[in-house]
């Protein structure tokens, strides 16, 4: 005797099958792909800058956002904010202190979905032996197997004691550091 699935057992199947085959998941960072800038104002002129060396992990499965894990650590000392003076005073005890705090970290702790492709991570920026919490707004747009994960948000440099003493406040330099990423990352 042939044993015959009920309709409601064929659609389960159906939509448990389409679930599975529109997932997708992105693993690992290409840092040659990647990038991070920052923008910032100097004496009310906009300065665009970047950071050159850093490594990333990366785990997300689109259909499983919640579950996604992030690590990113900069190299500090690889700023480059337009000249080798200003990369140099950057380096120095009252900016990053790279002799003694080299590497800023940013550790996911969290994702929410928002839909069209758009999620916040929530996670902890940890930057002069300071860490604070920090939500990124971010865009996934597919290409070709390849994960471009966009993304934005401000970082506070008084939050993080970057630039003390006379560069403190808004009068120099902002107080508010766009800083912008592209992590590329490859389907598994």
């Amino acid at each position: 005797m042939k044993r015959r699935m009920s309709p409601v057992a064929v659609l389960a199947l159906i939509l448990a099958y389409g679930a599975s085959a529109q997932a997708v998941e992105y693993k690992d960072v290409n840092r040659t792909a990647s990038q991070i800038s920052f923008t910032y104002k100097q004496l009310g002129q906009r300065v665009y800058g970047t950071f050159s060396d850093f490594e990333g992990t990366l785990t997300f499965d689109t259909q499983k956002p919640e579950a996604g894990h992030a690590l990113l650590k900069i190299q500090l000392a690889s700023i480059d904010a337009g000249s080798p003076d200003a990369n140099d005073e950057l380096q120095r005890a009252s900016w990053f202190d790279t002799a003694t705090y080299p590497v800023g970290v940013y550790e996911s702790t969290g994702v929410k979905a928002l839909g069209d492709n758009r999620y916040t991570i929530s996670g902890n920026l940890t930057i002069k032996g300071t860490t604070q919490s920090v939500d990124v707004d971010v865009v996934l747009k597919e290409q070709s197997g390849i994960g471009v994960f966009d993304g934005e948000f401000i970082l506070k440099r008084g939050d993080f004691k970057i630039g003390e003493g006379e560069w403190a406040g808004n009068s120099v330099v902002s107080n508010d550091i766009n800083i912008k990423f592209k992590m590329v990352a490859p389907q598994r």
